[in-house]
């Protein structure tokens, strides 16, 4: 079942005996947990009816004890297991799991990897729990994530905005959410979310980050780099090294695939590049007209070589630092 379903269910009071909530994504376990734990039980019901457990410190037979009790005036109990990666003889619930009690809720939350569904217990939970797989999502699917996330907390956001959220807080999806749920208390609802409000109120300079640069570096803009170069030189701890040469790697990437895609359209050369619009494409064509094939090639080239000087590979580190090679690396790329 999705995370979306779930939670639509739980938010109308419809429950299951059991859920398995498990995967490598934290962020959609935690929030179907609060959903059922906010809706299954009322206040005064959580007293006696709500057990929260924890994987490294319950075993099998104390977990069973607390599954089979009956609920205390009320019509149901919740159980929840946090942590029941680090749990001993988890296994051992495949009994329980095949025959629940039907007034007891048992959520089990599985962290950072999925659960073995080719065993006993897992085969049990798949035919007869309800089931999350939370999935990491990849660095391109983050952005359409944040716009989701906003327009359902009644906000919407610019695309720039959104990808440079992306871009400097990576696929950590609680903390994203949490920034833009701080945000979200600092500007009118159903307000539109700029770059400005991203600099502002989360922190991310609109004008010297590296889709700025990437621009810069697009129109071979040469008095924006210099300053962007120099904001990050000052500031070389929240703009390091080896992720800046990581960014402009991907991008150049997509201008080098873009020198092949003579004759499509630009549909295709979207999909290809897998750009979110061609919002974007404007941009990477303008780079490929400014870049030959052996340019962005030489570009590429040089931003391997310096990943690796980054990492103290044919790098002396100790007199050459990140913010001298990002200016050594910067004019190079415009100077080859």
């Amino acid at each position: 079942m999705s995370f979306e379903e779930i939670i639509r269910q739980v938010s109308a009071g419809t429950f299951k005996p059991v859920y398995l909530l498990h995967g490598e994504e934290p962020f959609f376990i935690d929030r179907v947990e609060a959903a059922i734990e906010a809706h299954c039980l009322s206040e005064a019901e959580k007293a006696f009816n709500q057990t929260v457990l924890y994987g490294k410190d319950v075993d099998a037979v104390t977990m069973l004890d607390y599954l089979r009790r009956f609920p205390m005036m009320s019509a149901r109990q919740l159980v929840i297991l946090r942590e029941a990666q680090e749990m001993k003889g988890l296994n051992d619930l495949a009994a329980y799991a095949e025959k629940p009690m039907e007034s007891t809720v048992f959520v089990i939350c599985y962290k950072h990897k999925k659960l073995d569904m080719r065993n006993r217990l897992g085969k049990t939970l798949k035919a007869n729990a309800v089931v999350l797989e939370s999935k990491k999502l990849y660095d391109n699917q983050v952005p359409d994530w944040i716009i989701s996330y906003c327009k359902a907390n009644k906000l919407s956001i610019e695309i720039p905005a959104a990808a440079l959220i992306a871009e400097y807080l990576g696929a950590d999806l609680a903390k994203i959410s949490n920034e833009l749920d701080k945000l979200a208390l600092n500007i009118p609802a159903e307000s539109t979310i700029t770059t400005r409000h991203v600099e502002t109120y989360i922190g991310i300079s609109k004008d010297y980050n590296v889709f700025e640069l990437q621009r810069a570096f697009a129109t071979r803009d040469l008095p924006k780099i210099a300053r962007i170069q120099q904001y990050f030189h000052a500031n070389i701890r929240k703009n390091p090294l080896i992720v800046t040469i990581s960014s402009l790697y991907a991008y150049f990437s997509k201008v080098y695939m873009l020198h092949f895609l003579h004759g499509k359209n630009d549909a295709e050369m979207v999909k290809a590049l897998d750009l979110r619009s061609d919002w974007f494409l404007k941009e990477y064509k303008l780079a490929a007209r400014n870049y030959s094939l052996p340019q962005t090639e030489q570009v590429l080239h040089l931003l391997r070589q310096y990943d690796l000087r980054s990492k103290g590979v044919d790098n002396n580190t100790s007199t050459t630092g990140d913010a001298e090679l990002m200016k050594e690396l910067f004019w190079k790329l415009l100077h080859g």
